[in-house]
C-alpha cells in the first residue's frame, strides 16, 4: 500500500483544517500510519508461521487459528486508517471545485472572482468539513468497538484452548510473542483515541465559533440597504438622510 502516496494527499488538508485538524494530522501519520508500517505490519507478520498447538490433526490448527483471529489485526487497522482518511479528502475536493469554479467566473465576469477565498469555510464546505469530522468520529469508534469485540477487551493471551472440529479433542494454542502484539494494540487504541478526542475539539470549536458569530450578528445587525424601486422617482429612492442632506444643499445653492 503506497501510504507516502496517500500522505501527499491529505498534506493539502493542513491548508484548510484548524489548530487542532493540524493536531489530529500529526496524530495519525506518526503514531499511527508510521507505527503501523515501520513496527505493527513486522509484529504480526509471523503470526500464522509461529501458531501451534499440541496437536497433530491435520486442518485443526488452521481452525483454530480462524476461531482466534477472525480477521488480523494488520488488515483491520489498515481499512481503519483508509475509511478515516477519506473523509479528508471531500475537503480538498470541495476547495478544488470552489477554485475551478472562480477561475470560470473570473474569465466571463473580467476579473472579478465569486470567492475571495475558496479555503474558507463558510456556507457548504463549512458544512462538507463538519460531516468529514463527525464521519471521522464514526470510523474510528466502530472500528474500536469492533477489535475490542472480537479480541475481548483488545487481549491476547499466551495459551488458547480450542475444541473445534476436526480437533480430537481440548487442544492448546500458542500465540506467539503475545506481551508485544498486546503493546502495539494498546498503542494504537490510544492514539485512535486521541484523535477522537481532536475530532470532538475540532466540532467543538466550528459549532461555537459559528453560534458566536450568530450571537454578535443578531445583536448587531448589519444595516439593511434600500433597494431601488423602478415605480418611484430617484429622490424618493433615497435613503432619508441622503434625501434630507441633498434638500439642505438645493436651500443653500
Amino acid at each position: 500500500m503506497n501510504w507516502s502516496g496517500l500522505e501527499a494527499l491529505l498534506s493539502g488538508v493542513n491548508k484548510y483544517s484548524t489548530v487542532f485538524g493540524r493536531v489530529w494530522l500529526s496524530v495519525v501519520f506518526v503514531f499511527r500510519v508510521l507505527v503501523f508500517v515501520v513496527a505493527a505490519q513486522r509484529v504480526w507478520g509471523d503470526e500464522n508461521k509461529d501458531f501451534v498447538c499440541n496437536t497433530k490433526q491435520p486442518g485443526c490448527e488452521n481452525v483454530c487459528y480462524d476461531s482466534i483471529f477472525p480477521i488480523s489485526h494488520i488488515r483491520l487497522w489498515a481499512l481503519q486508517l483508509i475509511f478515516v482518511t477519506c473523509p479528508s479528502l471531500m475537503v480538498v475536493a470541495h476547495v478544488k471545485y470552489r477554485e475551478e469554479k472562480d477561475k470560470k467566473y473570473t474569465a466571463v465576469h473580467e476579473g472579478n472572482h465569486l470567492y475571495a477565498n475558496p479555503g474558507k469555510k463558510r456556507g457548504g464546505l463549512w458544512w462538507t468539513y463538519l460531516f468529514s469530522l463527525i464521519f471521522k468520529v464514526l470510523v474510528d469508534v466502530v472500528f474500536l468497538y469492533i477489535l475490542h469485540y472480537i479480541y475481548d477487551g483488545y487481549d491476547l493471551p499466551r495459551l488458547v484452548k480450542c475444541s473445534l472440529d476436526p480437533c480430537p479433542n481440548i487442544v492448546d494454542c500458542f500465540i506467539s510473542r503475545p506481551t508485544e502484539k498486546k503493546i502495539f494494540t494498546y498503542f494504537m487504541v490510544v492514539s485512535t483515541a486521541i484523535c477522537i478526542i481532536m475530532c470532538f475539539c475540532e466540532i467543538g470549536y466550528l459549532v461555537g465559533k459559528r453560534l458566536i458569530k450568530y450571537c454578535l450578528k443578531a445583536k448587531h445587525p448589519p444595516p439593511r440597504s434600500r433597494r431601488p424601486d423602478p415605480t418611484l422617482s430617484s429622490s424618493q429612492n433615497l435613503d432619508p438622510q441622503k434625501l434630507k442632506d441633498s434638500t439642505m444643499d438645493n436651500h443653500t445653492l
